[in-house]
């Protein structure tokens, strides 16, 4: 008998992991980064520090579960699929970044129980289906609508703030962050532009002291001796270069043969500039906004002309500015004809803190407002804007999609019994995976337990016996560790938020589940190192 040497298929360097080894590698590394992120969930989760292999990067302190999943490098090409469906999650609706990850993380953990019982990974996948489907249908009954009553949608409104901010540093002040978010957000009129919210952190005094500012603020200084102070102000919103016009060719030099050749020189590049600047004012503009540095020489023109004139405007708080003020942003100023300026009835310097900023007042985009956050580090600063975007990210979703539903647990006990009395209908194998999705559905509102210090078996036991007897609206109450009416104490989450948590973690799941080939590709080899 002839023995054939194995056929090598792949290139050197390359590796190939099979069948169970494929899958264990993938439920391995998606479970390790739902455990690693699930004690930040809920109310009472904990918070991580990020740091840096370099000490003198800056630390983070967060319980964001999109912030912290982009932060740590992941190898294993599950877990990157449950880093992606975070940062989907916080793109499309802004907040359920940790639900999403944990729930795909608990199914993962059922599916690899499944499959240990010799149950076929298509089979668990057709149960899932369906169960996902009930759920939506279980959370679609049980939301609530109130978009045409003004008041109490903005109790709804209200109640989401809380419940999304009482998981965040923002807690202990959350009543007065969630009327802070509530009003930014209705200021938008529906159009759910967050755009025209700016966010600005200054550190010094507490958190409490933060407010809502009408109108916006640009965080630069007014150039030297121009005025401080600009009433019915007309805007040119620039992006060019405002300094000495030096011979910009590569590897060029000039050479004279005097020092009155290089004041020949500088007197025409002086020139050149006097020359742009009088271009720029027969736009008819009082207010000069440019995004790059502006040289002693132009500003000084500027204020000869009495035009204030502010420079190094961030490219974001240009592009604000441009949708603030109804402006464009130019770089050329041969055609003044076509150019659209930028109108605010005031431009005036205000203090905060220590530090001058500009406020614009009366912006043409009437909803614009700026939200000034302080707080005592950087870190509460960082924290504290992520939170607040959280906030105002879900309530300008719930604007557009007024259906809220329970939090607390409440939803995920709803859906686990759906999908449970469906199961119990369903014949064969398919019900032991619908099964499984409930039971992973009630790992949600067990966490949420257990991160709070309190009993989880007795609390979900009781929430799952409430639920039975048809107190569809109790849920955990994490004050007291108790269950409660989550309609009486007002803790409600966006539909679209939790819809999206469902069916993102049930389609990321089944995908890693849908694995049993794991390919890596040989390392590209670098060029060889060529010394001449």
């Amino acid at each position: 008998m002839v023995s054939l040497a194995p056929i090598q298929l792949l290139k050197a360097g390359a590796e190939e992991e099979k069948a169970e080894t494929a899958r264990l590698s993938s439920f391995v590394g998606a479970i390790a980064i739902g455990d690693l992120i699930k004690s930040t969930l809920g109310p009472k989760g904990m918070d991580k520090i990020l740091q840096n292999m370099n000490p003198n990067d800056p630390i983070h302190v967060t319980n964001d579960g999109a912030t912290i999943l982009k932060a740590i490098g992941v190898d294993n090409p599950a877990a990157k699929v449950l880093v992606d469906i975070s940062r989907v999650q916080d793109d499309e609706v802004g907040d359920g970044t940790t639900s999403v990850t944990v729930l795909a993380c608990e199914l993962l953990k059922e599916a690899e129980i499944l499959i240990g019982k010799k149950i076929h990974p298509q089979t668990i996948i057709a149960g899932w289906r369906k169960a996902t489907d009930e759920a939506r249908r279980a959370l679609t009954d049980a939301a609530l609508d109130h978009g045409n009553d003004p008041v109490k949608f903005r109790e709804d409104l209200m109640n989401i703030a809380r419940t999304t901010l009482s998981s965040k540093i923002l807690t202990q002040h959350r009543e007065y962050f969630s009327n802070l978010a509530v009003d930014a957000v209705l200021r938008l009129k529906g159009s759910g532009n967050l755009d025209a919210i700016q966010i600005i952190k200054k550190l010094g005094s507490t958190l409490r002291e933060s407010y809502l500012e009408e109108g916006f603020l640009l965080d630069k200084k007014v150039g030297v001796n121009q005025p401080k102070r600009v009433e019915n102000a007309k805007i040119l919103i620039a992006n060019t270069s405002m300094d000495a016009d030096k011979i910009k060719v590569f590897g060029s030099r000039v050479r004279v043969d005097s020092v009155a050749k290089v004041a020949e020189l500088e007197l025409a590049e002086k020139e050149k500039m006097k020359d742009k600047v009088e271009r720029i004012l027969k736009h008819g503009c009082n207010v000069f906004i440019n995004r790059q540095l502006i040289y002693n020489y132009p500003e000084q023109l500027f204020s000869d002309a009495g035009v204030m004139a502010i420079e190094h405007a961030d490219f974001e708080g240009v592009e604000r500015l441009s949708l603030v003020t109804g402006g464009e942003i130019v770089s050329t100023f041969d055609n003044p004809e076509g150019v659209k300026l930028g109108h605010c009835d005031v431009i005036e310097e205000v203090m905060i803190g220590e530090d001058k900023l500009l406020k614009f007042s009366g912006v043409k985009l009437g909803e614009a407002c700026t939200v000034v956050i302080r707080g005592a580090t950087k870190q509460i600063l960082d924290e504290a804007e992520r939170s607040l975007h959280d906030a105002l990210c879900v309530l300008s979703q719930t604007v557009k999609e007024t259906r809220t539903v329970f939090g607390g647990g409440c939803s995920e006990m709803l859906m686990a019994n759906a999908v449970g009395n469906l199961a119990a209908r369903t014949p064969g194998k398919e019900a032991v995976a619908m099964e499984s999705y409930a039971h992973a559905l009630r790992q949600l509102p067990t966490i949420i337990a257990d991160n709070a210090g309190y009993d989880s078996s007795d609390l979900v036991s009781k929430l799952r016996a409430a639920h039975t007897e048809g107190k569809s609206t109790y849920g955990l109450d994490m004050n007291y560790g108790l269950v409660g009416d989550m309609q009486v104490l007002g803790i409600a989450e966006s539909y679209q938020v939790k819809r999206q948590v469902l069916m993102s973690a049930a389609e990321a799941a089944e995908m890693i589940v849908r694995v049993d080939d794991v390919i890596k590709a040989a390392p590209r080899q670098r060029a060889p190192d060529t010394c001449c």
